[in-house]
């Protein structure tokens, strides 16, 4: 499964619709990124965040603050950004290095939440119909995997799909968006009994474990579709691409798969942002 190609067609997209944006109220869309600290993998990822938001002609506002940031110094900056019109969509780069990286999180309005972390956003996924009238995006990653799957006219409704993993960012958000297409979803982690086991059941496979080569070709019944949404030391996934791709009927390729898909999201949901903000 190509998501870089997948990737790049959703970013052509987004450049068309900030266009027309601008053309119809003079705003270009803004995407503030929050970086706390000089983590060197922070630091290069919230510099290529920037550098694809103004590559389709958006902007991006660069906000670093230091190490010693306390989380009432974060608050206030993210709350500054929440009153500024001018300011559509805002990531606060994580783990961030403060006490209550939740409060930090929360203090993103919900109308702005476009890397989905905040409890509205949660909500959405997991009740999109209820929670849509109140604002909320989708968490990056799993959004990027669902776009993918539905790229490859991927079959959701009444498939077994197992999660192997249970973040607040990948895991659950995921297991609540694929719920919400009718899937039946089982999460695994690291108290599940006889992995293997459950995965061969599943006609979709998520792994999101952060494990190098975990999963392997004979946990999958063939035909099985595998979304490796792991990124290890060496550009590894989380699946044995060697034993899966055999046995899989798509896999995504670890790098150039779920990675590029997470960033173009995290776009066009600023672009969408920027949308009902302006009420277009």
């Amino acid at each position: 499964m190509d998501g870089s190609r997948v990737a790049k067609e959703l970013l052509a997209a987004c450049q068309g619709r900030v266009k027309r944006i601008q053309d119809q109220t003079g705003v270009t869309p803004c995407l503030a990124t929050v970086l706390v600290g000089e983590d060197p993998a922070s630091v290069v990822y919230t510099r290529m965040k920037r550098r694809r938001c103004e590559k389709i002609g958006m902007k991006s506002l660069k906000v670093e603050l230091p190490e010693s940031t306390d989380t009432a110094g974060l608050v206030a900056e993210i709350e500054k950004l929440g009153a500024d019109p001018d300011v559509h969509g805002i990531l606060l780069q994580h783990p961030a290095p403060v006490d209550d990286e939740r409060a930090a999180f929360e203090a993103i309005p919900v109308e702005k939440d476009v890397d989905g972390v905040t409890w509205g956003s949660f909500a959405r996924m997991y009740f999109p119909e209820e929670a849509a009238a109140r604002g909320g995006f989708g968490s990056c990653t799993p959004a990027g995997i669902m776009r993918l799957l539905d790229a490859y006219d991927v079959p959701l409704e009444g498939a077994e799909a197992v999660v192997i993993g249970r973040s607040a960012i990948l895991g659950r958000p995921l297991a609540g968006m694929l719920l919400a297409r009718n899937a039946t979803v089982t999460i695994c982690h690291s108290r599940t009994r006889d992995l293997p086991e459950v995965v061969r059941r599943a006609d979709v496979v998520v792994a999101a474990v952060g494990r190098p080569n975990f999963v392997r070709g004979d946990w999958l019944k063939p035909g099985a579709v595998v979304m490796d949404a792991g990124y290890n030391e060496g550009n590894i996934g989380d699946c044995e691409f060697e034993s899966c791709e055999p046995v899989a009927r798509l896999i995504t390729p670890v790098p150039g798969g779920v990675g590029p898909m997470t960033i173009a999201v995290l776009i066009e949901q600023t672009v969408e942002a920027c949308e009902l903000q302006l009420g277009i």
